[in-house]
């Protein structure tokens, strides 16, 4: 999905409802909410509600809390630093984290993922989040990337960036597969944020079906 054109407008929408109903990513959330971090290493060239973070593994609306570090396929990655006098990069401790559904279709969903900055400080942020999606059942679904362009950014303090997650919309009268959870780790950071999945199920697929749940990369809105 492009965060351009229609798709673009759809995500600007629903950023005024997602923003009220935003915890910060370091908000605390119960013990049991920390945890090890999904999978893989989004990359800036490359590559949602309660919220709870943890460190990454090497393997309607939210708000975020925090947890550990590991091995899996949901790491982000991007660009930044801060030694060389450049904008370092926004740190998962830094931004609320909030999803929307913003499907508009029975086609296609589309739900979308917001990353403010709260942090009191400029930071960059370039590339693609780590994402994997947490079922029922207790599976985890990995999402591909979608291969739009990266273009690095500068958040202010209060400013936002966004993505969205396509899925194919579940038409096939059955119950599907119900997701509850999206861990969303920030561009070239390793710790997550949990945050509760706003929308519907997934059809329960083969694998020949030509839906796919695929994401863009984090671009700044506003």
């Amino acid at each position: 999905m492009r965060l351009k054109n229609a798709r673009r407008t759809t995500l600007f929408a629903t950023l005024g409802l997602a923003a009220a109903l935003t915890l910060t990513a370091c908000g605390g959330g119960d013990d049991d909410t920390s945890g090890d971090t999904p999978s893989g290493a989004p990359s800036s060239s490359a590559s949602a509600g309660a919220t709870e973070t943890g460190a990454s593994d090497s393997g309607s609306s939210g708000g975020s809390d925090a947890g550990a570090t590991a091995t899996g396929s949901a790491t982000g990655t991007g660009a930044g630093s801060g030694s060389d006098g450049k904008t370092s990069i926004c740190r998962t401790d830094e931004l609320e984290v909030n999803a929307a559904d913003n499907t508009t279709d029975k086609k296609e969903g589309v739900v979308t993922v917001q990353l403010k900055n709260a942090g009191g400080r400029d930071c960059s942020i370039n590339g693609y989040a780590g994402v994997d999606l947490k079922a029922a059942d207790g599976s985890t679904l990995s999402v591909e990337r979608n291969g739009e362009p990266v273009y690095p950014a500068v958040l202010k303090n209060g400013d936002s960036a966004a993505f969205n997650i396509t899925f194919p919309y579940n038409n096939s009268g059955g119950s599907g597969v119900r997701l509850t959870d999206i861990l969303v780790t920030p561009p070239n950071e390793t710790k997550y944020v949990r945050v509760a999945w706003p929308a519907g199920t997934l059809p329960v697929t083969d694998g020949s079906s030509s839906g796919k749940l695929q994401i863009g990369p984090a671009t700044r809105v506003g």
